[in-house]
């Protein structure tokens, strides 16, 4: 430690930010994206650009539900489940669902979902195999290509990480209501601190509630011991008693009726009045053991529970009312989840979560810039004598090039492997995914050669081209295009495009900022001396190696 409590703390925040930046800058970036999964998800299917946008309908959900089963007991008699799925605000569309019976060495069976059109008895079952916006989500604490218990450890790591350097980085903060106020362009390391600070300062609220939530979101996972005290090690029977409604009943092979899903619905609708419904779930249809669980629509209720009403299959004997046991501690946890993953937000509130969420990228990536700066100022004297930059240096340049560059390219590479590749291909939805990690390594691969400014105005330039140019590739891989989506009220499809133009533009912006440095530095480094003879002066720091 050093020799003043203020300078350890510097120290400490300098240290266990720097050490897992790189993995929370990935860990924020899908995050901040996953708050428009759904919107995500819907745009990477253009099948379903059409004639199937519908809002839930109050009138219609007998006959939906008479229907439904029709269609389910037809196509899906041996189905492990079935899943009546209505629209919602973030899908806005209605569609049937099955488990099918896992196959020999399989955990689960396959899921199958077919979409309701609004209009026509043919049911849309042909779209294109797709991870969607849940891709981002997923990664964001499941990371990728390796076992979920240990990525979640890996991100619960990181997060304990990002939890200590916000802490400390309020105690060394003299002047956090200036810092609210204050931004000096063109002043070097001091221009990269005040954006590291204004970024930190502005959504600094956020930044505690989204780290301390997403470590209670797996704090069972990260911290046992009560589970294990209390019920003897058996997590299972924990669950079950905190999500009694959630406890899977196995068929017993008995071949039994299952009951006609209307005569349900005036007991529904009696516990819980005309709330909207948001899925229907049959479990073991035509087995003995039967069970229907209906779920209602959250909405925007803070503490989002996802509790059911549940009735015997074959007799319709009612065996959870919809309420489970209530608790201070209980409302809390279920409340910070909610606070987490922001379910309950409406538009306005879901775009101010996402544009903190953007400000939590940029506190991490000024960071790491503004650390690369000073390093390569303390050495600027060596590397003017012809010495190299220290390994950690490069390597700490090299990737932020990879990744403050290279996850936007590659997010912007997904969505055109979603248009591109074959509808038909096998693991389809995969190879979107390995689209995304080739051109992450293929970013890292330039940073192992070329890590100047150079090197980042082609990142930033492509990457800017490709999401500028969303728009069209919808228009020409689809059967909708931009106005249309307007005159349709699509607004989903519509604020996806927006937001990829706009982004877009704003690199554009950011690379002529990249053209214009480059410019001054150049002019710098030619002097004239005051007898007109021209010196020629080593290039710059920013200009020779990174940004």
């Amino acid at each position: 430690m050093k020799e003043t409590f203020f300078r350890s703390m510097t120290w400490l925040h300098t240290w266990v930010g720097l050490l897992v930046c790189w993995v929370l800058l990935l860990v924020f970036f899908a995050g901040t994206l996953s708050y428009y999964r759904y919107e995500m998800t819907l745009w990477s299917k253009p099948e379903l650009h059409k004639n199937v946008f519908q809002q839930y309908d109050a009138s219609q959900v007998a006959s939906e539900l008479e229907r439904a089963q029709r269609y389910l007991t037809e196509h899906a008699p041996d189905a492990r489940d079935w899943r009546v799925n209505f629209p919602t605000d973030r899908k806005p569309y209605m569609s049937y669902g099955w488990q099918t019976q896992p196959e020999e060495g399989q955990r689960r069976g396959q899921f199958v979902e077919h979409i309701v059109p609004i209009e026509g008895d043919k049911l849309i079952s042909e779209v294109r195999e797709s991870k969607g916006g849940h891709f981002f989500y997923r990664l964001h604490f499941d990371l990728h290509y390796m076992p979920a218990k240990i990525a979640r450890w890996i991100v619960g790591f990181c997060t304990m990480f990002m939890l200590v350097a916000l802490i400390s980085g309020i105690v060394i903060h003299k002047r956090i209501f200036k810092d609210f106020f204050s931004f000096r362009r063109n002043k070097g390391s001091r221009s990269w601190l005040d954006a590291h600070n204004v970024s930190s300062v502005i959504a600094l609220p956020y930044h505690l509630m989204i780290t301390y939530t997403g470590l209670v979101t797996l704090m069972v996972m990260y911290m046992p011991w009560s589970v294990i005290t209390a019920y003897d090690g058996d997590f299972k029977g924990f669950s079950k008693e905190l999500r009694p409604s959630r406890v899977l009943v196995k068929p017993v092979g008995v071949e039994a009726q299952t009951v006609s899903l209307t005569t349900l619905l005036p007991q529904v609708q009696e516990l819980w009045g005309q709330a909207p419904l948001k899925q229907v779930v049959i479990n073991n249809p035509s087995d003995q053991n039967s069970r229907v669980n209906f779920y209602k629509e959250t909405g925007e209720t803070v503490t989002d529970r996802r509790t059911a009403i549940t009735f015997n299959g074959i007799n319709s004997e009612l065996l959870n009312p919809g309420v489970e046991p209530d608790s201070g501690v209980r409302n809390t946890h279920d409340t910070l989840i909610a606070l987490h993953t922001g379910r309950f937000a409406e538009p306005i509130l879901r775009a101010l979560f996402f544009i903190c969420g953007v400000l939590g990228c940029a506190m991490i990536t000024t960071g790491t810039l503004l650390w690369a700066v000073k390093i390569r100022q303390k050495q600027q004297k060596q590397i003017k004598q012809g010495a190299k930059p220290s390994l950690g240096l490069r390597l700490v340049e090299g990737l932020n090039l990879t990744f403050i560059t290279g996850l936007p390219l590659a997010t912007a590479a997904f969505f055109y492997a979603n248009r591109l590749l074959p509808v038909d291909m096998v693991n389809r939805a995969q190879w979107e995914v390995n689209t995304f990690f080739i051109t992450l390594a293929a970013v890292a691969l330039l940073a192992c050669f070329n890590r100047t400014l150079t090197a980042w105005r082609l990142v930033i330039t492509i990457t800017a081209a490709s999401l500028v140019a969303i728009p069209l590739l919808n228009a020409l891989t689809s059967s909708s295009h931009l106005l249309s989506n307007i005159a349709q009220n699509q607004w989903p499809l519509v604020g996806f495009d927006l937001m990829c133009v706009f982004i877009g533009m704003s690199l554009f912006f950011a690379r002529t900022k990249l053209v214009a440095k480059q410019a001054v530095t150049s002019k710098r480094n030619v002097n004239t001396t005051s007898k007109g003879r021209q010196i020629t002066i080593d290039a710059s720091p920013a200009t020779k190696e990174g940004v």
